[in-house]
């Protein structure tokens, strides 16, 4: 039976003792828990992300020095090497083959992008001048029927029906527009 004394605190959790505090098994949460206090203890430090810009390739060697030959002998003990050899020349082969089908495709889509991009430009194009055509054309057909500009403020007025003219076209049948309540 330990009393309650400074004998019966664990040598890493006395004050006086200049030791390192034992360290425990980390659980998910209690390791989330101190990386997020170690990261909100210091806010104004930049982190550096690794950044995502896509797979990373690793540098495909051009030759290999130590080939050996195809023809391992029974039991002689280099058919694993023979073997690895064999698996690396083929993963070699297939990442340059891989690698060309990529530019091919990273290309194809460079052209097509253009292409797409041209058409969308001469559409654009040929819609502006379309739409300018029309302006042009409604200018030109505003400017023959002429509306006298109006001193005494009645120009004002025009387009809502209140123009002095407007009963005699009612009645020479323009009649405009009709509503009929039923209820």
């Amino acid at each position: 039976m330990s009393a309650p004394g400074p004998e019966s605190i664990p040598t890493s959790a006395d004050p006086r003792s200049h030791r390192p505090t034992k360290k425990r098994a980390l659980t998910p949460t209690s390791s989330q828990a101190a990386s997020l206090t170690a990261l909100f203890a210091k806010p104004d430090q930049n982190i550096p992300l690794a950044s995502s810009s896509g797979p990373r390739h690793h540098h495909i060697p051009e030759i290999y020095t130590n080939v050996q030959g195809s023809s391992a002998g029974a039991g002689s003990g280099e058919f694993h090497v023979y073997k690895a050899s064999r698996r690396r020349e083929y993963e070699r082969l297939k990442e340059m083959d891989d690698s060309l089908r990529r530019e091919k495709e990273q290309d194809e889509f460079e052209k097509g992008r253009v292409e797409r991009a041209r058409r969308d430009e001469e559409k654009t194009r040929r819609n502006r001048e379309r739409r300018e055509k029309m302006k042009a054309r409604k200018a030109k057909k505003g400017k023959g029927t002429g509306v006298a500009e109006r001193t005494d403020g009645e120009a004002g007025r025009e387009g809502r029906g209140e123009e002095k003219g407007c009963e005699e076209k009612a009645e020479e049948g323009h009649a405009g527009l009709i509503i009929h309540d039923d209820d």
